[in-house]
């Protein structure tokens, strides 16, 4: 969990303008597109875990 804190924290502090421009444009996303992305990351992660665990 600490690692995804970092991770998720490196953009906003590394370039708030880029980042804030991106999730502008996340929030134009239709829902039925969050949730793809939702499930391709959980899927990705859940591949992760397995193959490294």
């Amino acid at each position: 969990m600490a690692l995804v804190l970092v991770i998720e924290g490196f953009m906003p502090f590394a370039s708030p303008a880029s980042w804030r421009k991106t999730f502008l444009q996340i929030l134009q996303l239709s829902d039925g597109q969050l949730r793809f992305f939702g499930l391709c990351s959980v899927l990705l992660g859940v591949a992760l875990i397995w193959l490294l665990g």
